[in-house]
């Protein structure tokens, strides 16, 4: 498995999960050639596969392989396992899904903060969801990014490292070569990708100015549409920590400053309501809206780390959007908007 798939996950800062609908056996497909290269000699064939095709999904490619639309040197790939060498000969079949339609170009509007010959850095607004997924097949980000640059279609997912939810705006890291994609995952694996937040929350802060939440994230056991903390001796759940600020306060609420060091599905939200903050407008989590505060009020506002080619020292700001600004206006907060 490949690095960039080892790190998936449906979060605040990891991979979207690669998910398929079920393929059709009844419609013919693309049929594609391909040879093996000297980078795929002596790997097994699905991880060979994901190097060749990398605008499908790992998992999209499984199902080929399992449904025998794959021949190697003439003859049905049936094991996964199977070597592949240096000039090897591969069939594919590519069947039409939803999903394998999905990959397409879309051009639209995209806020480029920096961009360079590796990787680019964009402001993603509030609405826009980030990777193809059921329920939304077209009209995401990584749709938008192969309309925008012809290196995206030779990099997994588009280039994408790291995602936010769809009503979560702010800053993203986008790779354009597959060693910037494979550092940049390395990075955030190790920590090294820094990422921060500002969430308009509900309730009067007390306590100190700044506290640590290091809580294990899993499925919420009464309701499996959610997340919630759990003990993990009795749920599955990963190890997650956010650290929270303090900013501003009044009577209804709380301005603060969230700084990942996990990045867990829907983390900030789940910590911030374990600390009895649901954030402003976030239903899933006890939260409720606020003037123009519809969507969760949270916001990568920052974002650092050193270039993975480079090593130049990058650090890039997202000015607040205007529904979170609103918000804040009418609880009398935002004088220390970043």
């Amino acid at each position: 498995m490949d690095t960039a798939a080892q790190l998936a996950g449906t979060n605040d800062g990891d991979l979207l999960p690669e998910e398929s609908d079920s393929l059709s056996e009844e419609s013919a497909g693309e049929l594609r050639t391909m040879t093996v290269g000297s980078a795929q000699h002596g790997v097994r064939i699905d991880r060979a596969l994901v190097e060749l095709v990398p605008e499908l999904s790992r998992s999209y490619l499984q199902q080929l392989l399992g449904q025998g639309l794959v021949s190697h040197q003439g003859k049905p790939a049936l094991k996964a396992s199977a070597k592949v060498k240096a000039g090897d000969q591969l069939l594919l079949e590519i069947r039409p899904t939803l999903q394998s339609q999905a990959f397409r170009p879309e051009p639209m509007a995209i806020d480029v903060v920096y961009e360079d010959a590796h990787l680019l850095v964009v402001n993603k607004p509030a609405g826009l969801v980030v990777h193809p997924a059921p329920g939304n097949w077209s009209g995401t980000l990584l749709n938008g990014l192969l309309a925008r640059d012809d290196k995206a279609l030779t990099v997994p997912r588009a280039g994408i490292v790291h995602r936010l939810d769809k009503d979560t705006s702010g800053l993203m890291v986008v790779a354009r070569d597959r060693a910037t994609m494979d550092a940049l995952v390395a990075l955030i694996a190790d920590r090294q990708v820094k990422r921060q937040y500002v969430a308009l929350a509900h309730g009067a802060w007390s306590g100190p100015a700044t506290r640590s939440v290091n809580a294990p994230i899993g499925r919420d056991p009464r309701n499996r549409l959610r997340m919630a903390v759990v003990d993990l001796a009795v749920h599955p759940g990963k190890a997650a920590r956010t650290d929270v600020r303090w900013l501003e306060g009044s009577g209804q609420g709380c301005w603060v400053q969230c700084t990942l060091h996990t990045g867990r599905t829907h983390q900030i939200r789940v910590h911030m309501a374990s600390l009895k903050h649901p954030l402003v407008g976030d239903t899933l989590y006890g939260g409720a809206p606020l003037e123009a505060m519809q969507r969760q009020a949270l916001h990568a506002y920052r974002l650092a780390f050193a270039h993975p080619m480079t090593g130049q020292a990058l650090e890039f700001h997202a000015p607040v959007p205007e529904d979170m600004r609103q918000a804040l206006a009418v609880w009398g907060l935002g004088y220390n908007a970043p």
